[in-house]
């Protein structure tokens, strides 16, 4: 086998990333990919779905049908993949029945980190074949269409963090923050994923280490924006994968400690015929198209809470001032304690949307994006003035929701996301947050044994 293939290396492309169907069908043959993960994004943003036989998946792509089927409650669950009742998409009443996955091409890539085994992105279908609405996937092209129809494209950058541990212990016991010295375990895993990442497809701009004890930032560059979600799903599994291998744990937690928050930070820029609609000359005069987006995410934002900060703990992360997670709906040039940041400059001034935590799912979080700015665009919505104080003195704001109690009632209720979404939609999401609400209000804490165990 070893001198079959050195025969044929110039027949083929290196086998990393993403890959053609044809170069595809090609290593299949001569068994360098056997097997390939169909996938779902699911509410959480996780890959869900098969390891199909390579060549069973070319037949049923040859076919032009769905390359396999899931239980519907892939997208209709909890953390604990629990079969919840309730969702008009499944449950009991309707038996759990399936819903069909079909491969999206464009996303075929390899893993080089685990041998043989390939990775594609498919969207969720009916039985009849129309797309499932409340996917993730779904939600974000519906509004990348919104978009289009004003004539606008989508550029998105994901800038990641999250907490590598031992056990539940960090592994650097100080604040590295931009520190170039780190110690050999952290030195390694950073080695391995900077290695493991382009391989896989998912181009990165920076790594770095972060202000909490074992907090990590990944940042990725500008790209298409289902492009980008797509890579930041294989990001997230391969950084998962990548610590267990070194017996670690990558805790993509909003705030995995009291004090300690962990951001999915959206940069993001609309283009129009090939040029950046945000560009801005000299000083702080903005264009126009940007002043709506920044009015239509202050003014949309707020319904959409549960698609950005979906669980109790999201909201955790908002709770400490002077954390460099935002607690008002206000907006400021280059001030990170604002819910929107302007940043970059000239061609490359663009929107940082901080609040989302790393426990969101980057397909809603843009999604949720999107819909706030087509609402600017389409209303010609005007901004406040830019926050020009400590933003988390900026009382004039409207504050972010305190827990997802609040958050839930504002969603479930607003006509904005109904018209941004879909009642369905809404309905699927809040049924979802409602859930986790009631989990944790039936769990006793450590917090609780804590404070009252001996004292009450």
């Amino acid at each position: 086998m070893g001198n079959h293939r050195s025969d044929r290396a110039h027949e083929l492309p290196q086998l990393a990333g993403l890959i053609s169907l044809e170069d595809f069908r090609t290593a299949v043959e001569h068994e360098d990919i056997t097997t390939v993960m169909v996938c779902v994004p699911d509410m959480m943003g996780r890959l869900k779905g098969k390891r199909l036989n390579a060549f069973t998946f070319l037949d049923r792509v040859s076919k032009e049908t769905t390359v396999s089927e899931a239980c519907a409650y892939i997208l209709a669950t909890n953390v604990d993949m629990d079969p919840l009742d309730d969702f008009n998409l499944t449950g009991w009443n309707q038996g759990f029945q399936d819903l069909g996955m079909v491969a999206d091409l464009d996303t075929l890539r390899v893993l080089p980190y685990t041998p043989g085994l390939a990775l594609v992105h498919c969207d969720a279908v009916q039985p009849d074949g129309t797309l499932l609405e409340i996917a993730p996937r779904r939600m974000l092209r519906t509004q990348l269409d919104r978009l289009e129809e004003l004539g606008f494209q989508v550029r998105v950058g994901l800038e990641s963090e999250f907490l590598l541990c031992n056990g539940r212990q960090p592994v650097t016991q100080h604040n590295l923050d931009y520190a170039l010295a780190h110690p050999p375990e952290l030195s390694d895993f950073l080695r391995y994923v900077e290695a493991a990442l382009p391989e896989a497809g998912v181009p990165v701009e920076a790594t770095k280490t972060e202000g909490a004890r074992g907090q990590l930032e990944i940042t990725f560059p500008y790209g298409p924006a289902l492009q980008a979600c797509d890579n930041y799903t294989v990001y997230k599994q391969t950084v998962q994968h990548l610590a267990r291998r070194q017996a670690l744990t990558a805790t993509f937690m909003s705030a995995p400690f009291t004090d300690v928050g962990s951001g999915l930070h959206l940069h993001l820029s609309l283009w129009r015929d090939g040029a950046p609609a945000f560009a801005a000359a000299s000083g702080e005069e903005l264009p126009e198209t940007m002043c709506h987006s920044i009015a239509g995410l202050l003014s949309g934002l707020p319904h959409l809470a549960p698609l950005y900060a979906p669980t109790p703990n999201s909201y955790k992360r908002y709770a400490t001032p002077h954390s460099f997670a935002p607690q008002y709906m206000n907006w400021g040039h280059d001030n990170r304690g604002c819910a929107v940041r302007v940043t970059g400059h000239g061609e490359g001034t663009h929107l940082e949307v901080r609040l989302p935590g790393a426990d969101a799912n980057p397909y809603l979080v843009v999604a949720a994006s999107l819909a706030a700015i087509v609402h600017g665009l389409t209303e010609k919505l005007t901004p406040p003035a830019p926050c020009r104080i400590d933003a988390y003195t900026d009382r004039q704001a409207i504050p972010v929701a305190r827990d997802l109690d609040q958050a839930v009632a504002l969603f479930a209720d607003s006509t904005f996301a109904e018209s941004a979404f879909g009642a369905g939609v809404v309905r699927h999401y809040a049924i979802a947050a409602q859930a986790e609400l009631a989990e944790h209000r039936r769990q006793v804490t450590d917090v609780e044994r804590d404070r009252g165990f001996d004292r009450a």
